[in-house]
């Protein structure tokens, strides 16, 4: 749960790439299956959502263990946190959380979907994945959120959140983001006359994303519907698909040299990433949504993991 609350209810609301595929054949599987396959069933539903929305999560989830699966360790959250839902039945949720192996550069991926039922009539559907790395590389970390209010209206936030200072390391941001040309990716987007930029209300948000993060609105009008799912079968899957296989091969499975200074500056920077995570969206949200209760419960799972 990235940024899962980031457009909550009571706030405002291709270009080809190759890399050299030695190090990203390390991290593939031997096998095609998943040791967490059977704790997934219920996150890989997503329930609620338009069927190309539907298609670019599982492919986004699937494609991730497929590759990472020999590090990746089985969900242990317990199941009344892998789905659960508030008291009068109208929100609901599914998470799916996998730690890694500690030989791994992955520290663990997060995927989740949720539903919300709003006093309008309508619903607030947001599906989100993120995969972060430990401190023994410095590589970026991966986001992907799809945060749906009505049938025509979308908010689309896809980056590679940095780890480290743009400004002081300018050989990473070369790496990372101009030689990967990843800004071309939301210039693409941003082409379609129904997609605008996105300002969210979180000034934290706003400090951790890149420059080139691809925050979008994508508003079709009334009635449109179909339009929304072609733009989000034709253009968001690729576009988001292509980012998350830069991070795979480039983040994910790159080799990076870190000095142990930099290890625990970096473990530092993490944790309070993770924490802000927890205590700006989660903290604040989780029981508004689904009561006291739920929310405890979900919260120190998370934390035990966030804080590890």
């Amino acid at each position: 749960m990235a940024l899962i609350f980031s457009a909550s209810p009571s706030r405002s609301f291709p270009v080809s790439l190759s890399y050299s595929s030695s190090s990203f054949a390390s991290c593939k599987c031997s096998s095609s299956s998943s040791p967490g396959s059977m704790n997934q069933s219920k996150l890989m539903e997503f329930p609620y959502v338009s069927a190309p929305h539907r298609n670019l999560m599982v492919d986004i989830v699937s494609k991730v263990e497929a590759h990472l699966s020999s590090s990746l360790l089985p969900c242990t959250l317990p199941q009344d946190v892998q789905y659960f839902e508030n008291q009068n039945s109208t929100s609901h949720a599914a998470l799916l959380l996998r730690s890694a192996v500690p030989s791994s550069q992955i520290d663990f991926i997060l995927g989740s979907w949720l539903h919300c039922g709003l006093p309008t009539g309508g619903a607030l559907n947001i599906t989100s994945f993120s995969g972060y790395l430990n401190s023994s590389t410095d590589a970026p970390n991966f986001l992907v959120e799809l945060i749906q209010s009505s049938p025509t209206s979308l908010i689309l936030i896809l980056d590679l959140p940095p780890r480290k200072d743009l400004v002081l390391h300018t050989q990473y941001l070369k790496t990372f983001y101009e030689d990967t040309q990843l800004d071309d990716k939301r210039k693409y987007l941003q082409q379609l006359s129904e997609v605008q930029p996105y300002y969210t209300s979180s000034l934290y948000i706003r400090s951790v994303v890149s420059p080139t993060a691809v925050m979008v609105r994508i508003q079709t009008g009334t009635d449109k519907t179909q339009r929304l799912e072609e733009i989000v079968r034709d253009y968001v899957s690729p576009i988001a698909k292509e980012v998350l296989q830069i991070w795979l091969e480039l983040c994910a499975c790159g080799k990076r040299q870190v000095g142990e200074e930099e290890r625990i500056a970096l473990a530092k920077r993490d944790k309070v990433t993770k924490s802000k995570t927890i205590e700006i969206d989660l903290g604040s949200n989780l029981p508004r949504l689904f009561g006291e209760e739920v929310a405890t419960r979900v919260l120190e799972s998370l934390k035990e993991v966030y804080n590890q």
